[in-house]
């Protein structure tokens, strides 16, 4: 069972608009490395996870990239406010527009929508958290790019929040995988004695 507290995990207020920006960084909402699919990866890995702390570990992330995601939709949303028609177009946020107002969409930057295809949940432990380790990397590296094209001070501070907590979520699961070798050792893991029966 979540509780959902009714504010953001870190304040967003964006005082300009911005459409121009808000075509890349919606991709951190629905793109292939954005926050639906983390949030969704880990809350449907934890069913699979057979050790408790690594089950709520899962939980505990994907519930924070919940929060994540409402934090990048709610950046988008305000740099796509009140545009007047001159704006749309002059930004290129016209095709957006078209099909989706201001609207916040799950879709990549490139423009392709939110698919499941993009995240991966194996049900094998250690498949899993090498997956999720590649993940909150790839979602750091998207933050890094989106700071290096935007120069809005608003925008900056929240994305740089969001990628400090990419590297923190890298550092937990880092600790996870060592905590399931460590766990599977005793059962003859596989990637350390690979002589198993067939």
């Amino acid at each position: 069972m979540f509780v959902y507290e009714k504010k953001l995990q870190y304040p967003v207020r964006i005082r300009n608009t911005n459409p121009a920006l808000a075509k890349f960084i919606i991709s951190q909402y629905g793109g292939p490395d954005g926050e639906l699919g983390a949030s969704l990866r880990y809350l449907s890995q934890r069913y699979s996870m057979p050790y408790p702390e690594l089950k709520g570990l899962l939980t505990d992330i994907g519930t924070e990239e919940l929060g994540h995601l409402e934090m990048v939709g709610a950046v988008v949303h305000q740099l796509t406010r009140d545009l007047s028609a001159e704006e749309i177009k002059r930004a290129g946020f016209d095709a957006y527009f078209v099909d989706h107002t201001a609207g916040v969409y799950p879709t990549a930057a490139s423009g392709f929508p939110w698919s499941a295809a993009s995240m991966a949940v194996k049900g094998d432990v250690i498949a899993d958290l090498n997956e999720d380790l590649a993940a909150e990397q790839k979602a750091r590296v998207t933050y890094d790019n989106i700071l290096r094209l935007s120069d809005d001070p608003d925008v900056n501070n929240v994305m740089r929040y969001l990628r400090e907590r990419e590297v923190v979520h890298y550092q937990r699961f880092g600790e996870a995988l060592r905590l399931a070798a460590d766990k599977l050792n005793e059962k003859n893991f596989y990637a350390v004695n690979p002589s198993f029966d067939r």
